[in-house]
């Protein structure tokens, strides 16, 4: 993984790195435009709380939290940022031809294989269940 870092043009971009694992063109069928309603106004449109508007348009990533694939590998294709929340997800292909975003785990790499189920070896990545019952 390595770590460009950016020729200083301005005093905002001294210093500053970019992660080239990262890629940020994310998937069609996973992502949706989310409605920001709100923006610091009341029913009737009238600002009641100040400094809360503006922001950048941001697409939201539906994220697969339930990691219900039993015993199907999945490989990590990219590694991208999430501008909805403050950390990494991951593009996951797996063997069925089904492809969802997960949340990063630390430490794995594109290319790693992860896997989810209840006799799964504990790895960073698989998931296994709350209860085995």
């Amino acid at each position: 993984m390595a770590i460009h870092l950016y020729k200083t043009s301005t005093p905002s971009t001294r210093n500053g790195t970019v992660d080239s694992q990262v890629k940020s063109n994310p998937r069609n069928n996973l992502i949706y435009g989310q409605h920001r309603c709100g923006k610091g106004r009341n029913a009737r449109g009238i600002i009641t709380a100040r400094h809360r508007g503006g922001g950048h348009k941001r697409l939201y990533r539906k994220i697969y939290f339930r990691r219900n694939e039993k015993d199907i590998y999945g490989r990590i294709v990219t590694i991208e940022y999430d501008p909805n929340r403050n950390a990494y997800i991951c593009l996951i292909h797996y063997g069925d031809g089904e492809r969802r975003y997960i949340l990063h785990p630390r430490g794995a790499i594109i290319g790693d294989t992860i896997l989810s189920g209840t006799e799964v070896p504990i790895k960073m990545g698989n998931a296994l269940p709350l209860s085995a019952v």
